[in-house]
């Protein structure tokens, strides 16, 4: 969800997104795609992937949902301390993952990505004019 809306409302930067135990090849879920939907975003195409080296040696920006997340993506890459920040690090909140949860709990982390979502947009264009 969080690659979609970053996506949507930052068109000419590359968004992708990565998990630490994603199960690849999967599509994003049913409530998910509705709750995007609904915002006119279409991530149907979505598949997970794990997060590898390559990746996060091209990145600019490593956004994760957790603190824990944070600790260990910059544990197992090094190099990426100090490009690797939570999506709602500028409300010092986590994002709880929705997988397998109730409707409410997508619609409680959507909130919470939406908000995160915002900060980094309006932080990187201010960077990027």
């Amino acid at each position: 969800m969080a690659e979609g809306l970053l996506a949507a409302a930052l068109p000419d930067v590359k968004v992708s997104s990565a998990g630490l135990s994603a199960m690849s090849g999967h599509a994003a879920d049913p409530l998910a795609l509705e709750l995007m939907d609904a915002r006119g975003v279409d991530i149907a195409e979505h598949r997970a992937r794990q997060i590898n080296l390559d990746m996060c040696q091209r990145a600019e920006l490593v956004l994760v949902m957790e603190h824990e997340q944070r600790r260990l993506v910059e544990q197992r890459y090094p190099f990426a301390v100090g490009k690797v920040f939570r999506l709602c690090e500028f409300s010092a909140q986590d994002v709880p993952d929705p997988y397998r949860a109730t409707r409410a709990v997508f619609e409680q982390s959507l909130a919470l990505i939406d908000g995160g979502v915002q900060q980094w947009v309006n932080r990187i264009s201010r960077v990027s004019s």
